[in-house]
């Protein structure tokens, strides 16, 4: 098969979807599949535009300036089409298109699959919603939601209207963010969700297009060959890991927080950086907590430091789709925390702790039971090693393949 990648969330950044796109592309390619990925991107010199060219990475039109230094912003859809269709008359010959992210590399893949009749395929990672909410200032987040609504609209019809309810889309903002993603996703002729509970939730806003859940995979390069069974002992120090953003959306204040509140003893790694990394080392030193800050370093190094933990942590709530945390640790054997019941949809039963709630207090009480009861560290650690191998990429690649054959098999018809 020959398959084309577009995202706006991938050159030049970290995170989630990078990650899935780096490893599903590996994957595809394992298997004898031609891949292209068109990207935004910063500013690229000729000899780093050949490096990219030699892996089948393309970047496509971007602003030099607009957003520089958040992310790299793609020119207007119309215009990226028509470089693709300039520089990359090949595409025509494509089987199938793979959508990543809502921006304009992405809108310009869900239109030219429609004008060339290939079927078109998109994958919703993201709670735009909540990212919207966490890096817009309040006095401005429906002003700038009404206006990326807007502006995706010229591109793609938004035939679906999303109303404020007492839930998740509770102020004209967030609808507006909700309108954009189901608008977005029903242009697809398939969507795929990681996981279940955020399919379910674009379904209740309107989305129609037909939706599968296909979860995100660990990469089979970087999967290590084996991994020890951990234990603890009462009045034993605690390894807690963190290897999520420093940000607002993960919650890593109501975390440090709640370590305040923790009477056992424990050493926490943090690992990344993010917009409250300083706000967090300067808790930490206020209140003495046990806990180490090493920044951005290479995933290699924090590989290292999972495999020697106890416990890892995501206590994000209501906000993550799948937590790549969660298989991360599922690949170590680590156990897990967290507080947001959806995500006991990621990892096997019996190999968690989710707290009673969202709230610091809940977190430390879980903390608290954990360390006078630490005999549970073992239970959970033998459940994740029992079930390590099934996060492997490679395991769920078929799964994809299949989905794939099947969208081209319909197209034909």
């Amino acid at each position: 098969m020959k398959i084309a990648f577009f995202s706006d969330c991938f050159l030049d950044l970290t995170g989630g979807i990078v990650t899935s796109i780096n490893t599903q592309k590996k994957a595809l390619e394992s298997l004898g599949h031609t891949v292209y990925v068109f990207s935004s991107s910063y500013p690229k010199s000729d000899r780093e535009k050949k490096r990219l060219r030699s892996q089948n990475i393309f970047p496509v039109p971007s602003c030099k300036v607009f957003f520089r230094g958040i992310v790299p912003i793609a020119r207007r859809p119309k215009i990226v089409e028509k470089w693709l269709m300039a520089n990359h008359p090949e595409i025509k010959d494509f089987d199938i298109f793979y959508i990543h992210y809502e921006g304009g590399c992405s809108i310009a893949g869900l239109r030219l699959g429609k004008e060339l009749n290939i079927p078109t395929i998109q994958v919703m990672h993201g709670r735009e919603d909540v990212g919207e909410a966490n890096l817009v200032s309040f006095g401005f987040r429906t002003i700038v939601a009404f206006f990326l609504c807007w502006f995706h609209s010229w591109y793609l019809p938004h035939k679906t209207k999303v109303q404020r309810d007492n839930n998740l889309a509770d102020t004209v903002a967030r609808a507006k963010m909700w309108a954009l993603m189901v608008n977005h996703a029903n242009c697809a002729d398939l969507v795929l969700t990681p996981s279940e509970h955020f399919r379910k939730k674009l379904i209740h806003f309107g989305l129609t297009s037909p939706s599968e859940v296909f979860p995100n995979g660990y990469p089979d390069a970087k999967y290590p060959e084996s991994s020890k069974l951990k234990t603890l002992n009462l009045g034993e120090t605690m390894r807690i890991i963190w290897h999520s953003r420093v940000s607002s959306e993960k919650r890593i204040m109501p975390f440090l927080k709640a370590l305040t509140r923790v009477t056992g003893k424990y050493q926490l790694d943090v690992y990344g950086g993010g917009n409250h990394l300083a706000k967090a080392k300067r808790f930490a030193r206020r209140h003495h907590l046990n806990a180490v800050f090493h920044g951005d370093i290479s995933f290699k190094k924090i590989q290292s430091s999972i495999e020697n933990a106890h416990l890892d942590v995501l206590v994000s709530y209501d906000f993550d789709t799948f937590g790549m945390t969660l298989i991360e640790a599922e690949a170590h054997g680590v156990p897990v925390l967290f507080c947001d019941p959806d995500m006991q949809e990621i990892v096997p039963k019996g190999s968690f702790v989710m707290s009673k709630n969202e709230t610091e207090e809940a977190i430390a009480d879980a903390l608290n039971d954990l360390l006078s009861h630490p005999e549970r560290i073992e239970k959970m650690s033998q459940v994740m090693l029992r079930h390590r191998n099934e996060v492997l990429m490679s395991k769920r690649i078929k799964q994809l393949e299949k989905i794939f054959e099947s969208e081209i098999a319909k197209s034909k018809k």
